[in-house]
Order: structure tokens, then C-alpha cells, then sequence
């Protein structure tokens, strides 16, 4: 039980052992060359998956996958500065037409391989940071028997009584592999009542931060002048609206709201006998990306690796273009130097103590 293992903890402590710091174990390792920054950075992307296919791409990367690119990209770019810096050393010797095109070959080559990476690199954020998706509308539209029909159970107490909702209510869905965080708020109406008051204003504050917006409206009750209302404050962020209770009987004319607001914007849907609710989860999932996403490739999901990466390509492709043009060979090999510089900083290679220790410090205590 907890006690015993208190117990024990206590007495360790008593006789010199110490807590271990937030990701010290990974540091260790990291410190001592078993592993790289994007290795060490993997084990907390594990600890933090949220779905399956996150925990999946996590262990890749512990694995190396990002590495061995990141690796394969440096040795490319260290031989090509080693061949420039021999150049300069003998400044009379001329560069072949031949090894001229080698060069650029090697350096278009890598620039391949920095694209492959960040051609998906957004695909690798959704994975990591999931999809913020807030469930609004009048009250007693439906809005908690949404949030249970996509989480498949019963999360969110449901009544007749407007109201019911006065807080946000936060899960995750797995949205085949992202992470769908949906949260379900109080139904925005004017009110006197000051705990409501709250809750409405938590909500706004909600639907501001979100990256998706799914407005419930109740085909029983038509359309009035507070869905207009929210209608209006939505139309500018990515919004999807779910006409609820089509199993009802209908006061509202479904192709008009279709027509007015976009069939592409409108699912129909009745939470309660879930029904459209793949439609909609599909409709989400479309809405942030064009295609199944493919998991077998590398994919980044640090915010840090994708602006090194893009750094480097800007670099790289700056040195092809001065080269080609015949400029200064001091400027385009110090081009290349900078850019090794950000692949090895993304390596850890290349870190200040002070990057080290923001990483780790996002760590739980060991790891």
C-alpha cells in the first residue's frame, strides 16, 4: 500500500539517498552519449502520448528515426564544408566543372531529406498537441449528449434542465491518432444568475483559444436570435454546426440552414441516438487534414526541431544558390557552417545549459 512504500521512501531518504531530479535518468544518459537531445526529448513525447498512434511515433523517435536523418544530414554537410575549407586552403586550385555538380547534387540531396521532414511536420504537431475543440450553443441543446456520443460514454451529466452545465467540461478523443480535446461548456443565453454568469464567461473565453468550434443548434426549437448570436462570433474561426435531435420532429428547414451556411459547414446529427456522429468525426478530421496521415515515416513533433530544420534548409539553399552563382567561397562555406550548427543543436551537440534545463525541467521526477 501507499504507507509501506512512504515508508520506505522515508528510510532511504534517512540513510542518503536523495529524490532525483525532474528527467535526470534521461539527462544521465543523454550526458553520457547513449542517447541524443531528440532521443531524450522522445521519452517525455511518451510519457505524454495521448493516443495510441502518439506513443507509436514517440518510440520511433527514441528509437532513432529522427536521428538517423538528422545524422545522415550532418555528415552531408560536414563533407561538403571539409571540401570548401580544403579549397580555400589552396586557393589556386581551380573546382572542376565535375565536382561542382557533385556538390550540388549532395546539397539538393539534403535538402530532400529536410523536406520530407517538415513536409509532414504539421501532421507531427496535430499528433503531439491534438486538435482544442469547444462544444458551444444555447442551453439544453444538446451540447453534453454530444461530448458523450463522441467520447462513447457517459461522461457529462445529461437533463432536461437548461442549465445544467455551468463549468468546462474537458476530455480527449482519439481522432484516428490525434488528440481531440473537446470541451463542452455552459449554454451562452443572457442570465441573472451570477454562477451561470461564470460559467458563460468561461465559455467564451474557451470558444477564443480554440482551433475548432462545433455550435449545437436544436432543430426541435429553430433557429433565434441567440444562435444568431454565436453564429455571428464564430464565422471567423474553423467552425463545424451540428444540427442535434433529427430523430425529432423538426421546426427547423435543415436545407435553408444548409444553403445560408454551407452544406460543408452543417452535419446532422441526433447525439442521443448517435446518429452522424462519424460523419462528424470524419468533417473534423478533413477540416485539418487532406489525408490519412502515414506513420511510418519520421515525424517531428517539437516545435524546436521544426524551426532548427527550417533554418537549415534556408541556409543550405542560400549556400546552393550563392555557389551557383559563383560568390565568395568563405561566405557560402560559413552558410554551411551555421547550418551544421543548427543540426547539431537539434542533436545536442551543439547546447547551452540553459536549453538543457528548460527540457528537462518539463520532466516528471526520475525519467
Amino acid at each position: 500500500g501507499i504507507v509501506a512504500l512512504r515508508k520506505v521512501l522515508e528510510l532511504c531518504l534517512r540513510h542518503g539517498a536523495r529524490l532525483a531530479n525532474p528527467g535526470e535518468f534521461t539527462l544521465r544518459a543523454f550526458l553520457n552519449g547513449r542517447i541524443d537531445l531528440t532521443q531524450a526529448e522522445a521519452v517525455l513525447n511518451i510519457v505524454d502520448a495521448k493516443t495510441e498512434e502518439a506513443l507509436k511515433v514517440a518510440t520511433r523517435q527514441l528509437e532513432g528515426s529522427l536521428s538517423k536523418i538528422l545524422n545522415s544530414v550532418h555528415k552531408n554537410l560536414l563533407d561538403v564544408v571539409s571540401e570548401f575549407e580544403a579549397l580555400l586552403d589552396f586557393p589556386e586550385e581551380e573546382i572542376e566543372e565535375t565536382q561542382k555538380e557533385e556538390i550540388i547534387f549532395r546539397l539538393e540531396s539534403t535538402i530532400k531529406e529536410l523536406d520530407e521532414l517538415l513536409e509532414h511536420s504539421r501532421e507531427g504537431r496535430l499528433i503531439q498537441e491534438g486538435i482544442k475543440c469547444v462544444i458551444c450553443g444555447k442551453p439544453n441543446v444538446g451540447k453534453s449528449s454530444l461530448m458523450n456520443a463522441l467520447l462513447g460514454k457517459d461522461r457529462v451529466i445529461v437533463t432536461p434542465i437548461p442549465g445544467t452545465t455551468r463549468d468546462v467540461v474537458e476530455e480527449i478523443v482519439d481522432l484516428h491518432g490525434i488528440p481531440l480535446r473537446i470541451a463542452d461548456t455552459a449554454g451562452i443565453i443572457e442570465t441573472e444568475d451570477l454562477v451561470e454568469k461564470e460559467g458563460i464567461e468561461r465559455a467564451k473565453r474557451e470558444m477564443e483559444n480554440a482551433d475548432l468550434i462545433i455550435l449545437v443548434l436544436d432543430t426541435t426549437q429553430g433557429v433565434n436570435g441567440d444562435d444568431i448570436f454565436l453564429l455571428e462570433r464564430i464565422k471567423d474561426k474553423n467552425h463545424i454546426i451540428c444540427v442535434n435531435k433529427i430523430d425529432l420532429k423538426s421546426e427547423m428547414d435543415l436545407e435553408v440552414v444548409e444553403k445560408k451556411f454551407g452544406i460543408q459547414n452543417v452535419v446532422r446529427i441526433s447525439a442521443l441516438k448517435n446518429q452522424g456522429i462519424t460523419e462528424l468525426k470524419d468533417r473534423i478530421y478533413s477540416l485539418f487534414l487532406n489525408e490519412e496521415i502515414d506513420f511510418s515515416i519520421p515525424l517531428i513533433t517539437n516545435l524546436r526541431h521544426i524551426e532548427a530544420i527550417r533554418k537549415v534548409k534556408e541556409k543550405v539553399l542560400v549556400a546552393i544558390d550563392s555557389f551557383k552563382e559563383g560568390r565568395y567561397l568563405e561566405i557560402i562555406t560559413q552558410e554551411l557552417k551555421d547550418a551544421l550548427s543548427e543540426v547539431s543543436r537539434v542533436l545536442g551537440r551543439e547546447i547551452t545549459e540553459e536549453v538543457l534545463t528548460t527540457i528537462f525541467s518539463r520532466f516528471c521526477i526520475g525519467k
